[in-house]
C-alpha cells in the first residue's frame, strides 16, 4: 500500500503564549488518537507550533484503511422464523439493514444455538475521506476556556483563523472548518514575509517556512534561543538568569528569534535585585544578567521577533521601555523606607485573612505566639522569634509588594535590615514562605524555621477548624504544600517538634473562631497523609511507610528515624521471617477472646522451645530498652532480629493454641510481648 507524509496546519492570529504548547500537544493527541481509532497505519507523528500556527505532521501514513471482512450476527434462528418457517419482522429488519434478504443470510452454529449471519467485505476508506473529519473533530476538542468570534461569522476559536493547510504528499485534501477552506498557502513571518508562501509537498513544510523566516519546530526554536542567550552573555562576560517558564513563554512569542543586549542606568542597582529581576522577567520578558559572582549588573538580554537592519534602534526601544519600570521599583523602594515595618502592623487590621478567622493582623499575632513557643522547644531566641512572627506580614502593606507580590517576605528582609532589626529577624521574614514549591530551599536559620512552621500550622488549623479542607484539586490556601513544607523543615533541619502539641496550642490561639471539634485529629491526619508522597519520591517502599504509619508518631523527625530503621531492617535476612511471624501473631490474637497475662509465666512453660524463646527475648529486650530510650530504632531492630532462629524453632515445635487454656494464654502473652516490642517502632507485619 502506498504511503505519504500528512501535514495539517492551522494559521491564526497570535496565540496566547502560555497556552501554546498545551494547544499544540492537545491537537497532536487528538489527531493521533483518531488515526489509531480509524486503523490508519503510520510511522511517526510530530507537532509544531509558533505564535501564528498549530501543526501536526504524520510520517509514512497509509493512503487508505485496510479492506476487512465484517461479520454481523443477526437474531437467533428460533426468533428469525415462525413455526411455518416464515421470516419474522426482526429477521427481515436485520437483513434489510445489511442490504440482503433473509434467504441470503448464512447460518452461525455454536454450542449455544444457531444464528443468522452476514459476512460483508468492507472496503477501507481513503485518507481523503477520513482526514477532514479527523481534523475538524480534533479542533473542536482543543482546551479553549474562552473562545472568541471575529468578523460577521458565528465561528469560534481561541484566535481568528486565516489559513488551513492539509496536504497528503503533494495533494491538497479538501476540508472546510472554522470558516476557512484548506489549500497549500502558509503564513510566513508577519514582518519578513508578508505574502503567503506556497507549500508544494508535505515533506517541505519545515524548509518552506524557514525560507519565510519561521522556525516552526518549538524545540528547535527554544534551543536556538538558549544558544543565542548564552552567546550574548558570554560576550559581556556575564551569566543570564534563564528559568524554564520564561524560556517557554519567550519561545512561544517569537517565530524568528534574534537575541540582543540592552543596558539600564547603573543607579537602579541600588534597589534590591529581586524586584528588578521580576520587573524584567514578568513585565518585559527579558532575561536579567549577573556577573560571575552572582550580582545583578545593569544589562539585560531580550529576544526580538525581527532581524532588524539597524538592531541598535531595537535595543534603544527596549531600553526606553524598561526605564520607567525600574524607576517605579526605585520609587517604591525609597518611599517604603520612610516608614518602619512595625508602624505598618496596625494597617494589617484592615486586611482580611479569612472571613471567619479574622484579619491578617490577627494571624500575625497568632504566628508570633506560636513562633515563640516553637523557638522555646528548639532552644532558640524566643524574643526574636516572637518579633519576627509579629512583623512577618507587614511588608504586605508596602508599595513594592503591592506592585510585585512575588517579593513578599524578601522585601520584608530588606526593610527589616533598614529598620535596624536583627539579622535573624530580617532573614526570618524571607524564610517564612519557604519552601515555596517542591525542591525549594528551606529557611536558613532556626528562627526562620519557627516562623515558617507557625505560619503553616496556623493556616492548616484555621481552615480545617472552619470545615473548609482541600477537596479534589481545589486547595485555595495551598494547605497540601504547607503540610509538605512542615514535614521537610522539621526533618531536614532535624528539629524535635511534636505536631500534636503544636496543633493543640494553635487551636487555643484561635479562641472561639473554630467550629470543628475534630480539628486536631483532622489536621494531624492530613499532615501524615503527605508522608506517602514525600517518601515515595525518595524511593522508599510503600510497605515501609505503611509499617511506620501504623504507629502514628506525631513527630516528623521521629517518623523519619523509624522510616530509615525499617528500611534498613527490611534488607536483613531475618526480616521476612519476623514480618511473617508478626502477621501470624496478630491474626491469632485477633481471634483470641480471653485475657492475656500481665507477663509471661515461666512456671507455665511446658516445652523447651518456648522457654528458650522467653529467655532469648528477655535478654534481647534488655539490650533494646536503652536503644529505644535514645530513639536508636535501627539499633533496636537489629537486636530484635536475633529472635529469628528462636521464633522459627518455636513455631515449628510448639502448639500455640494448646487445649490447656492457661498454657495457651501464657504462650499468647509471650508472643504479644514480642510483637509489642516490634510495634513500639513499627508494624513490621506490613512488610511485604
Amino acid at each position: 500500500m502506498s504511503t505519504e507524509t500528512l501535514l495539517i496546519e492551522l494559521g491564526t492570529e497570535e496565540l496566547p503564549p502560555k497556552s501554546l504548547t498545551k494547544l499544540a500537544t492537545a491537537f497532536h493527541d487528538g489527531i493521533q488518537s483518531q488515526l489509531d481509532k480509524a486503523a490508519l497505519s503510520y510511522e511517526e507523528i510530530s507537532w509544531y507550533a509558533s505564535p501564528r500556527r498549530l501543526a501536526v505532521e504524520v510520517k509514512v501514513l497509509a493512503a487508505k484503511q485496510e479492506d476487512k471482512q465484517v461479520e454481523k450476527r443477526g437474531p437467533a434462528v428460533t426468533v428469525a422464523f415462525d413455526d411455518q418457517g416464515n421470516p419474522s419482522k426482526a429477521a427481515e429488519g436485520w437483513a434489510r439493514s445489511n442490504g440482503i434478504t433473509v434467504e441470503q443470510a448464512e447460518r452461525l452454529v455454536t454450542e449455544k444455538g444457531e444464528w443468522l449471519l452476514h459476512r460483508a467485505n468492507v472496503k477501507g476508506k481513503s485518507v481523503k475521506e477520513i482526514i477532514p473529519e479527523i481534523v475538524s473533530s480534533a479542533l473542536t476538542k482543543l482546551p479553549i476556556p474562552k473562545p472568541m468570534r471575529w468578523g460577521n461569522a458565528r465561528t469560534q476559536f481561541i484566535r481568528p483563523v486565516h489559513t488551513l493547510t492539509i496536504m497528503y504528499g503533494n495533494e491538497i485534501l479538501p476540508c472546510e472548518t472554522l470558516g476557512v477552506s484548506s489549500d497549500n498557502k502558509l503564513q510566513g513571518h508577519r514582518f519578513h514575509q508578508k505574502d503567503k508562501v506556497t507549500l508544494t509537498h508535505a515533506d517541505e513544510y519545515i524548509t518552506t517556512l524557514n525560507k519565510a523566516f519561521v522556525i516552526a519546530d518549538f524545540s528547535e526554536r527554544k534551543a536556538k534561543i538558549v544558544e543565542q542567550i548564552n552567546q550574548a552573555a558570554e560576550q559581556i562576560d556575564a551569566v543570564a538568569l534563564m528559568d524554564e517558564e520564561l524560556l517557554e513563554e519567550v519561545t512561544a512569542l517569537v517565530e524568528w528569534p534574534v537575541t540582543l543586549v540592552g543596558t539600564f542606568d547603573e543607579e537602579f542597582l541600588n534597589v534590591p535585585a529581586e524586584p528588578l529581576i521580576y520587573s524584567m522577567k514578568d513585565h518585559q520578558k527579558y532575561f536579567p544578567v549577573t556577573n560571575k559572582a552572582g550580582e545583578l549588573i545593569n544589562k539585560f538580554i531580550f529576544v526580538a521577533n525581527i532581524e532588524s537592519k539597524d538592531p541598535q534602534q531595537v535595543i534603544f526601544g527596549n531600553e526606553k521601555v524598561i526605564r520607567p519600570r525600574l524607576a517605579d521599583a526605585e520609587f517604591f523602594y525609597k518611599t517604603d523606607k520612610k516608614q518602619r515595618l512595625s508602624d505598618r502592623l496596625d494597617k494589617l487590621a484592615n486586611v482580611l485573612f479569612q472571613k471567619q478567622l479574622g484579619t491578617v493582623k490577627d494571624k500575625s499575632e497568632r504566628i508570633a505566639t506560636l513562633s515563640q513557643s516553637i523557638a522555646r522547644t528548639i532552644n532558640e531566641n524566643t524574643e526574636e522569634a516572637y518579633r519576627a512572627g509579629l512583623l512577618s506580614k507587614t511588608d504586605l502593606m508596602t508599595d513594592m509588594v503591592l506592585e510585585f507580590p512575588q517579593v513578599q517576605g524578601t522585601m520584608g528582609k530588606y526593610y527589616a535590615r533598614h529598620d535596624g532589626e536583627s539579622e535573624a529577624i530580617a532573614q526570618a521574614l524571607e524564610d517564612q514562605y519557604r519552601p515555596r514549591y517542591a525542591g525549594d530551599s528551606l529557611p536558613e536559620a532556626n528562627i526562620g524555621c519557627a516562623v515558617a512552621i507557625a505560619d503553616k500550622i496556623d493556616s492548616l488549623v484555621g481552615i480545617f477548624g472552619i470545615n473548609q479542607p482541600p477537596k479534589g484539586d481545589k486547595d485555595p490556601f495551598a494547605l497540601r504544600r504547607a503540610a509538605i513544607g512542615i514535614i521537610r523543615i522539621i526533618i531536614e533541619k532535624e528539629l524535635e517538634i511534636d505536631l500534636t502539641a503544636l496543633i493543640e496550642e494553635s487551636i487555643v490561639l484561635f479562641g472561639d473562631k473554630l467550629s470543628n471539634t475534630n480539628t486536631a485529629n483532622e489536621v494531624l491526619d492530613f499532615i501524615m497523609g503527605r508522608y506517602r508522597a514525600f517518601y515515595q519520591e525518595q524511593g522508599i517502599n510503600i510497605d515501609v511507610i505503611q509499617a511506620v504509619m501504623a504507629n502514628k508518631p506525631s513527630s516528623p523527625l521521629d517518623f523519619d528515624k523509624r522510616i530509615k530503621a525499617v528500611s534498613y531492617f527490611r534488607t536483613l535476612d531475618a526480616a521476612v521471617t519476623l514480618a511473617a511471624a508478626n502477621k501470624r501473631v496478630g491474626n491469632i490474637l485477633a481471634k483470641f477472646e480471653g485475657q492475656l497475662y500481665e507477663g509471661f509465666k515461666l512456671e507455665l512453660a511446658q516445652e523447651a522451645e518456648e522457654k528458650e524463646l522467653a529467655q532469648v527475648f528477655a535478654k534481647v529486650n534488655e539490650q533494646v530498652k536503652p536503644l529505644m530510650a535514645s530513639k536508636n530504632y535501627q539499633g533496636a531492630l537489629t537486636q530484635l532480629a536475633q529472635l529469628k532462629t528462636s521464633i522459627d524453632v518455636f513455631f515449628d515445635n510448639v502448639m500455640v493454641m494448646s487445649d490447656d487454656e492457661a498454657v495457651k494464654t501464657n504462650r499468647l502473652t509471650l508472643l504479644n510481648e514480642i510483637r509489642n516490642c516490634f510495634f513500639e517502632i513499627a508494624d513490621i507485619s506490613q512488610l511485604q
